[in-house]
């Protein structure tokens, strides 16, 4: 007869399994300089994927330089193509060109962009996807996924233009993946993944969550991602011992996924954050939780010191 489980075994093995989830974290950053790879460098595990923001004030042509530091550092660079920025075609052909040949880039997240025009012919990733001009020494790309809603797109439209890049994507020998925009509340993401499988749609899955940060720094952001409706959940969560410092951490988002994915329902999913505390600190606090360096507690679990 087995010995019933103690509080510490069932605690043990939920710190194993964020530990392993964890592991299999993206970060992103925006314009990192010298000093955020180097801590990057210092803090993430060789060969993590690092996607690198597009800046519509910014020539996308910087993520040339980025990327080759990033893959200079042991790192796998996964920039953003955001393809309202290209004038024609061969603009777009010839910087995923450099970005392979100068970066090694293997991987890309291609999206519209948030220019309200477009520069030329490419209206949204799906134009670029289809175009079949991506798929040359490119071997991945990651789509975008909203399980928080758009402020600006039906849900019937996200689900046409989701099916629709897959399945341009994989005619052209791509695969995929698919990242998601942040969000702040673990039920939407669950609610959304369940509907994605029971649609069909087994691809990989990427959860943005914000990294550690100042609360008003991530409500700061969220306002202006229009993610509303995680906004007012953690608002309603506003008097946790947690938020009390005024900081934030998608812990308990990251505990409750792992728990709520014990049986395999929600798929491959695996965690991408975003590095709104800075660079750095997203990818040490990561590091400390892929280690396993944590300590559950009510709501999530606290990072603890190396």
């Amino acid at each position: 007869m087995l010995a019933p489980r103690t509080a510490a075994d069932v605690a043990a093995q939920t710190t194993a399994e964020i530990a392993a989830y964890m592991r299999g974290a993206s970060l992103e950053a925006t314009r990192p300089n010298a000093k955020d790879v180097a801590a990057l460098k210092a803090a993430a595990a060789p060969g993590a994927l690092v996607y690198l923001s597009a800046v519509p004030s910014r020539p996308q042509e910087e993520v040339v330089a980025q990327a080759q530091a990033v893959r200079a550092a042991g790192l796998e660079p996964v920039p953003h193509l955001a393809v309202r920025n290209f004038a024609n075609a061969d603009a777009l052909r010839g910087f995923v060109d450099r970005l392979t040949g100068e970066a090694g880039v293997r991987r890309l997240l291609v999206i519209a962009g948030d220019r309200p025009d477009t520069a030329g012919p490419f209206l949204g990733a799906l134009e670029a996807i289809d175009s079949g001009m991506i798929s040359r020494n490119i071997e991945t790309i990651g789509i975008s996924g909203y399980p928080d809603g758009h402020p600006r797109i039906a849900q019937h439209e996200l689900d046409r233009l989701l099916a629709a890049k897959i399945e341009a994507a994989e005619a052209t020998g791509l695969r995929v993946e698919i990242v998601t925009q942040f969000c702040l509340d673990a039920a939407p993401i669950i609610a959304w993944l369940r509907r994605l499988r029971a649609h069909g749609v087994d691809h990989p899955v990427r959860v943005g969550l914000a990294g550690p940060t100042s609360l008003t720094t991530l409500m700061g952001y969220a306002k202006r991602c229009g993610v509303r409706a995680s906004t007012q959940g953690l608002a309603r969560n506003a008097g946790l011992v947690k938020r009390l410092l005024g900081a934030s951490a998608p812990d308990g988002i990251i505990r409750t996924l792992v728990e709520t994915n014990r049986d395999g329902d929600l798929g491959e999913i695996s965690p991408h954050l975003f590095s709104f505390g800075g660079v750095g600190a997203t990818a040490r606090w990561a590091a400390a939780a892929a280690a396993g360096r944590i300590e559950l507690d009510r709501e999530g679990f606290e990072v603890q010191a190396g």
